[in-house]
Formats: C-alpha cells, structure tokens, sequence
C-alpha cells in the first residue's frame, strides 16, 4: 500500500462489507468518503459552539472564526488572494445559479454568452436563462473523442462576448480543458470567465492568482468533506453585481451572494478537509499552501496509477469501449467511463454492486455530452472514479467483475 493509500484507516466507511465483501468506493466523482477528522469537526461544533454570528458571547464569537477560519482555508487550497474572494452556499449549483441572477442583471440585448457541450449541467442550465434577458447563447461542440473543439470554441469568443462557462475537468468522462488557453481568449475580448473546477479541484493542484479566473466554483463534499458549495471571485468583481440579498446582508464580498445563516457545522468540516488533504503530503514541513501542494501532486500520481491500471485493463477486454482522452499528464481526471457491449449501464453497475463495488451510471447531469457521444438512448456511461482511499486491489477487483459480463 502506498503511503497516499495510508490514509484509508482514517474513513470509518471502508470498514463496511456488502455480501461479505469490503466494499469499494470508486464512486468518488460523486462524493468522496469523508474522513474521522472531518466527522470529529463538525462533532466538536455542535457540542461547543452552536449558535448564530455576530454576538457578544463566546459560542457566537467560536462561530465567526470557524466561518472566517474556513474561508481562510479556501483560500489557500485554491490558491487565492486571500479570506474575502471566498464565499460559501448550499452547493455548487444554488451559488451558479445566484451568480446568473445576479450577472443577468447587468447583461445588455445581443451580448453573448458561451457554454459548452462538455458541462454538468450546473455550469449550463443557470446562464441558459440569460437568453430572457436578451442574451444570445454560443455551445462549444464536443469532438468523438470527448474533447472540446478547441477551433470552434476560439472562434466563437468574439467582442460581443461578455461571459464564457466551462468546466475545469469533465465529471463524465474526465477530460480536462486547456482552461488557460481559454482564459487568454476572454481576457483578449474582456469577457468574464466561470469556471466549474468541481470535479478538478479533489485531484490537482489549483491556482487562482495564476489562472486568474473571474469566478471559479467547487464542492467540498467531491474532497473529503461535507456538502457545501464554495465561489471563489476576483477581488472587487464581486461588488459590482447586483445580488439577492437581505437589506442587512453586508454588501461587500464575499457575503453579497450568501444568503441566509450559513451551515457553519459543515464549515467547520470544510476546514478540518482542507487539513486532512494537507496531512497527505510527502514533506510535512513548510505553509499550509506549500503542503497542500505537495499533498495534490501526489494524490494527482497516485490516483493517475490508479486510473491508467483501470484504463488500460479494460481496453484488453472485448466487448468494452472507454471514452475520453487516454490517462496521460494533463488530459483526463482520474475518472474512467465505459460502456459494455450487449449490456445497459445500469445493468453493470447493479452488476458491480452486488460484488461490493460502488459505481455510477447514467448521464451524472452532463446531459449534452452523452447524447453528442450517442448514447443517451442506451443509458450512459459506467463511470469509475478514483480517490486516495482506493487501492490497485480494488481495480483489480472492478476488472474481475467487469470480466465476468
């Protein structure tokens, strides 16, 4: 066992057996597991520091720095300016989804807007509804092989553009996209960019004051914690849009875009996952961002081994078909999606569950790429993801099963 997989003794899950197996969670795209420290964090908060901000006694004043501690931490995981660029909601989509409202606001008749064809459906569906302020909508097409026209998407962001969406990495079939490229061409034509880094953030190294992203959304329970959604925005962007928001809400970042009381327990595990990913780095020493990186570098070699085991197993198998790019550096997350001749996908993942093996099927809300890649009628993909907890045994296993059909 590798010193990354080390860790699994710390997931009170793993300890579970179906059928009389151990059970195996590759369906880590989803939602990972969540370690015993996360669990203790939250624990910690409801037994100590239960209450509401901003009040003169010591649990109310526990709970503004547990809030202020995880935007802190955030911060440096994504490698930002700083607390105030982060603010939290209920998940991913609900915040994409109150950043549309709020960019819709300020969109004139004939701007553009681009998506593409590659997206969940969160970084989608909220800037389809700009079409009702006027907005016209550009879809970046998805070539057979699971990427994104890249020729067509440069050609596609002219001056009208105001604001382009796409995806850090697919969660469906785990091609990552030349997001600094793309970040070139907004910044050439001053078009806003949103980036979905949900499925990209648990497996890399991220960089914000690097990329320089207007906005760029993830998930902390898709990396060991609970189910919150983080919007990380460029310093002073955040100011500028008209948000919902309560007349008392203050109205600077990053609480303009927060609405109602925060789930603070959760923030608290968001913190002590940020802490958990830390601890997973080789060198122990040095800040907090610098053990974050090392830990992302290899967790990235790690769950790459992983993944190109997998890959490469089933090519050898007839009748199965992977799709998306080949797992080499920088192309794919460490997620592989697959069909089996003769046999639906669900099929195989009930197939795989009766073997202990825990695995997603269907479309994962990236509609539009499974139907370019005409399989929306047969019923998706199998999909496979991988985290640090999982082991080669547990590939092998998966190859076994997938054998069997």
């Amino acid at each position: 066992m590798s010193a990354i997989s080390d860790c699994r003794s710390q997931f009170p899950a793993l300890a579970r057996t179906v059928n009389g197996l151990p059970v195996a969670y590759l369906d880590g795209p989803g939602g990972t597991q969540v370690p015993q420290s996360v669990i203790d964090a939250m624990v910690h908060y409801y037994e100590t520091s239960n209450a509401n901000t901003h009040g003169a006694f010591a649990a109310s004043r526990e709970t503004d720095a547990v809030i202020y501690r995880a935007r802190r931490q955030m911060a440096v995981l994504l490698g930002a300016e700083g607390p105030d660029t982060i603010s939290f909601g209920a998940n991913m989509t609900s915040l994409n989804f109150a950043l549309a409202r709020a960019v819709s606001r300020v969109i004139q008749p004939g701007d553009e807007i681009v998506v593409t064809d590659l997206d969940h459906d969160a970084n989608v569906a909220p800037w389809l509804t700009l079409e009702a302020q006027g907005a016209v909508i550009r879809r970046v097409p998805v070539r057979p092989d699971a990427t994104l026209d890249m020729d067509v998407f440069a050609n596609l962001i002219q001056p009208r553009t105001r604001l382009v969406a796409v995806g850090y990495a697919s969660n469906a079939v785990g091609t990552v996209n030349d997001v600094a490229r793309i970040r070139e061409w907004t910044r050439q034509v001053g078009a806003w960019l949103v980036v979905d880094a949900v499925h990209f953030v648990p497996h890399a190294v991220v960089d914000v004051s690097s990329l320089q992203p207007d906005f760029l959304l993830c998930s902390a329970y898709k990396f060991f914690g609970p189910h919150v959604g983080v919007l990380y925005a460029r310093p002073g962007l955040l100011d500028t849009l008209p948000t919902d928001k309560v007349r008392p809400q203050r109205n600077e970042a990053p609480y303009r875009i927060e609405t109602g009381t925060l789930n603070h327990a959760a923030l608290a595990g968001v913190s002590a996952a940020v802490d958990f990913i830390a601890s997973l780095a080789p060198d122990t020493a040095g800040s907090l961002r610098s053990r974050l990186v090392n830990a992302m570098e290899a967790v990235y070699a790690y769950e790459h081994r992983l993944s190109k085991r997998l890959y490469d197993g089933l090519l050898q198998q007839s009748g199965v078909r992977v799709y998306g790019p080949p797992v080499a550096e920088g192309l794919r997350a460490p997620t592989v999606s697959f069909t089996v001749d003769g046999a639906h996908p669900d099929a195989v993942a009930r197939h795989l569950a009766e073997r202990a093996i825990s695995v997603w099927s269907g479309d994962f809300y990236a509609v539009t790429v499974v139907q370019q890649l005409g399989l929306a009628e047969s019923g998706g993909l199998v999909r496979v993801g991988f985290a640090p907890y999982n082991t080669e045994d547990e590939v092998d296993r998966t190859l076994a099963a997938v054998a069997e059909l």
